[in-house]
């Protein structure tokens, strides 16, 4: 997939700005960012959900900017949201709506069971029970959904994507609000899932251990704009992306012992200024409110810094 000059408006507030990246087949491609960077809008426009003002976004041959979602996803696109979406039933029930993009038989022999759709409707359960497997729901694939923990629920919804036999897999936040062990799980299941399946993963993540360990590619968006890109190694490293999750001043500089660490360090979810762990919502800090930029600052002048507060 190839992202060039997306950008995103709504009424006067810039969501994305000429934001583009390239997620290379077989890989894991981490979009990353502080509250607030356009992560979830840069999802929307990639799974049809939102139409950007300009910019491109082919998959293939195929340019997605004017399909609609169904239409995305019939192209081999299939994503998972943020809060789990679920319906009445079995495991098994919930993944078999991931087949039904990939079902022949019409409603009339479904409904009736006619022999040719009883037996594609086997087919495809055959295929559910596989991949539920393959995410480690195996043993629960007859269970209730709301019998399940959260962790296994989070990862009946990504089974029901891999329904959908994509060759790209938007996960948005996959581990969040799990526990150590069941993050550690789920990391071990997308990499599965790319080495058993062969398809691309392209994911939005807070955990920036993870990511770090995870992919193989990160672009970072701040304020709506792409501020970094490469390796995890050359990510971490970038001085934008240390200004953009920890902010940089002189008396940061003047005092290095006095510097946080890395975000991208053994634990950065215990960081009290990473922007996952900060004591309130994105909202009440002034260090995070969006700028206005149908008003932006003259050239030439520079904003005064705060030890610890990043300039808007």
């Amino acid at each position: 997939m190839r992202v060039e000059g997306v950008t995103v408006r709504f009424s006067g507030l810039l969501a994305l700005d000429d934001v583009g990246f390239t997620v290379e087949p077989g890989s894991i491609h981490a979009l990353i960012g502080p509250n607030g960077a356009g992560k979830s809008t840069c999802f929307n426009v990639l799974s049809g959900v939102c139409r950007p003002q300009h910019g491109s976004v082919r998959f293939g041959d195929a340019e997605l900017t004017r399909l609609r979602p169904h239409r995305i996803a019939a192209l081999g696109v299939a994503r998972t949201f943020q809060n789990i979406v679920m319906t009445a039933g079995t495991v098994a029930d919930n993944l078999m709506l991931g087949r039904h993009a990939l079902t022949r038989a019409g409603f009339t022999a479904t409904a009736l069971r006619l022999p040719r759709a009883v037996r594609e409707q086997r087919v495809h359960l055959e295929r559910a029970r596989e991949i539920a497997e393959l995410v480690g729901l195996g043993l629960l694939f007859h269970t209730p959904v709301d019998l399940l923990s959260y962790g296994d629920r989070k990862r009946v919804e990504m089974a029901r994507a891999l329904c959908l036999e994509p060759r790209l897999l938007l996960l948005d936040e996959p581990v969040a609000g799990m526990n150590g062990t069941e993050r550690a799980r789920t990391a071990e299941t997308v990499r599965a899932v790319r080495d058993e399946l062969g398809l691309s993963v392209l994911l939005v993540e807070h955990d920036m251990g993870l990511v770090m360990r995870l992919a193989d590619t990160v672009t970072v968006l701040d304020f709506g704009r792409r501020i970094a890109g490469g390796t995890p190694d050359e990510v971490r490293q970038d001085p934008a992306v240390l200004r953009a999750y920890l902010g940089t001043g002189s008396e940061q500089a003047a005092h290095p012992d006095d510097r946080e660490p890395d975000p991208a360090g053994p634990d950065p979810g215990r960081h009290p200024h990473h922007p996952d762990t900060a004591s309130g919502p994105e909202s009440q800090d002034p260090a995070r409110q969006r700028p206005d930029r149908r008003d932006p600052a003259p050239p030439g002048s520079a904003p005064q810094q705060q030890k610890g507060v990043r300039s808007a």
